[in-house]
């Protein structure tokens, strides 16, 4: 395996669309959402493994989470944790990593990506990021994966690109979770795919982004540059860290530089963001039900999504396209068509039965 390709694995947010399953104390990527065995980040660990080895692999989280991780991905260490003591959305972790590997190794080139995609064919996934780390090793460029859309959803970033003969697109620009008639346009004018989230760069190509487009936060983690891979870097993170912009490597970084571009992809790929995004990756019945964990019984029920603990039995009758999680002490019930609401329920959850329950 070549030495200098690195990955980083964002595993630091909550994914509260996945009440109840996930909470603040045990979010989703740290569950088995799909039943195969493993749970979202190992997949996600496992997959990078095929490429890159695995003591490059390093994994961007808060702080809470360290035990966690360390207990569910065996071959990683402590050194390979990035902890983060405060939320500070994309760029800060990103900017926080590639000083952490350039100072291990200037050469670097790195993937970023979220520890909570499903990807249907990750030998054809593996095969792209190859030609990634091919384009980024020859040219000072900053890449990104964009999913060839199948239709209008209006939760996915969009990338317009310039067409081209090359297999790799210089980008246009980027638009944010667009309302459905121009997410309809998008798709019929043909150059637009959707943003999948994952980046692939040199460590010197980014770093330099940084240094241009973000220059207080690319000085104020450059003052830990005799920190990182020693015992001070938790140190010195733990005082810093807080004191970044909290902004995405989107708008910091990719919406601004010139040097960006975009790879077409094609395999089957989900940010499984919600309840209803999971159910459109399961196995269904003959009435377009699904089901996670139980043994159930439908009756004159269609196009629902049931989770439940392993072993529990359920019987489900006259009920069509919800979504029926239950968990130890709770059990959601709620219309597909109104998950995007799940996010906001959890506040008041917190008042009526508290913190321990979200």
């Amino acid at each position: 395996m070549n030495k200098n390709y690195y990955a980083v694995i964002m595993a630091g947010g909550v994914g509260s669309r996945f009440w109840p399953i996930s909470t603040q104390k045990f979010p989703k990527q740290f569950h088995d959402m799909l039943g195969t065995g493993n749970t979202l980040i190992q997949k996600t660990f496992n997959r990078f493994e095929n490429l890159i080895p695995s003591e490059n692999i390093l994994i961007a989280t808060n702080k809470k989470y360290e035990d966690l991780v360390l207990k569910q991905l065996p071959k990683a260490t402590k050194k390979q944790l990035l902890l983060e003591p405060a939320m500070r959305n994309t760029a800060p972790c990103i900017l926080y990593s590639a000083f952490k590997i350039y100072n291990e190794n200037p050469d670097g080139i790195m993937i970023v990506a979220p520890s909570d995609h499903w990807i249907e064919n990750e030998s054809e996934f593996l095969e792209n990021i190859q030609t990634s780390f091919d384009f980024c090793t020859e040219n000072d460029a900053l890449l990104t994966l964009g999913i060839q859309p199948t239709h209008p959803n209006t939760g996915y970033g969009y990338i317009q690109f310039k067409q081209s003969e090359n297999a790799l697109k210089e980008v246009k620009n980027f638009t944010e979770k667009p309302n459905f008639e121009t997410a309809k346009q998008f798709l019929e004018s043909g150059d637009y795919l959707w943003n999948a989230g994952i980046f692939v760069w040199s460590v010197k190509s980014i770093l330099k982004a940084f240094e241009t487009f973000l220059p207080e936060m690319f000085d104020l983690f450059q003052k830990g540059n005799t920190c990182y891979n020693t015992k001070t870097e938790e140190n010195f993170i733990e005082e810093n860290y807080a004191c970044s912009e909290n902004i995405s490597i989107d708008f910091g970084i990719m919406e601004k530089a010139i040097n960006v571009f975009v790879l077409p992809i094609n395999f089957d790929w989900n940010d499984l963001g919600t309840w209803g995004s999971l159910y459109n990756k399961l196995g269904k019945d003959e009435n377009q039900n699904a089901t996670v964990g139980g043994e159930i019984i439908f009756r004159d029920a269609k196009n629902n999504i049931v989770k439940t603990q392993k072993g529990k039995r359920v019987v489900i009758q006259g009920l069509n396209d919800y979504i029926v999680v239950e968990k130890e002490d709770v059990i959601l019930i709620f219309p597909k068509d109104k998950e995007q609401e799940i996010k906001q329920i959890t506040e008041e959850v917190k008042v009526k039965f508290g913190d321990k329950f979200v």
